[in-house]
């Protein structure tokens, strides 16, 4: 397991001083350790409902953008032979 930088140290805390609502949030859930083992669990079992990003991220206030969608049929390729 690698070391993760101490967040308490003041270079750290400074950072956090130029951060918009969005990157504080990020880093309250990135420094947050249920968060991080909720995370973790998504790979554990893709079937399972409860471990899917929808409802991981909604007990953690998230939404998530829906999968863009291809607008042709590329099976057929891009160049005609």
């Amino acid at each position: 397991m690698t070391k993760r930088p101490d967040w308490r140290l003041p270079e750290y805390v400074d950072a956090l001083k130029d951060l918009d609502r969005a990157g504080f949030a990020w880093e309250f859930l990135r420094r947050n350790p249920a968060y991080r083992d909720d995370y973790d669990r998504l790979d554990e079992d893709p079937e399972e409902p409860a471990l899917s990003p929808k409802m991981v991220g909604g007990n953690w206030g998230l939404s998530f953008r829906l999968r863009s969608l291809a607008r042709c049929d590329c099976r057929a390729g891009f160049m005609a032979p």
